[in-house]
């Protein structure tokens, strides 16, 4: 995580401590454009489920967030869910989305 921004490594420290606390398949953290931030993991229950991406954007939408600055999930996928992302860019469409595996190590950004 060397070459982030100290606020870019912590919505990615953020999103790994997420998914670690509660040992889901995904952690995610945003950052809104007050520069608040909302971390979240999957929600896999027989009724709904929602990756962590989605949740995290729906805690920023629920508190409202005018936009956000960027976004990062923590998964073992090779790329962050298409669901996620569009709710990120439906938000805001130039935000960054740093895609990590679980030791933190950034794959991609979208």
């Amino acid at each position: 995580m060397s070459d982030l921004s100290a606020e870019d490594a912590k919505i990615v420290t953020l999103a790994r401590a997420t998914r670690a606390r509660t040992g889901a398949a995904e952690g995610a953290a945003v950052r809104d454009t007050d520069g608040r931030t909302y971390a979240a993991s999957t929600v896999a229950l027989p009724s709904l489920g929602l990756s962590a991406l989605q949740v995290a954007v729906a805690m920023a939408v629920s508190s409202g967030a005018p936009g956000l600055e960027a976004a990062a999930v923590v998964t073992t996928a090779d790329e962050a869910d298409a669901l996620g992302v569009a709710a990120v860019h439906d938000l805001t469409a130039a935000a960054p989305i740093l895609v990590a595996d679980p030791s933190g190590a950034i794959r991609s950004r979208v």
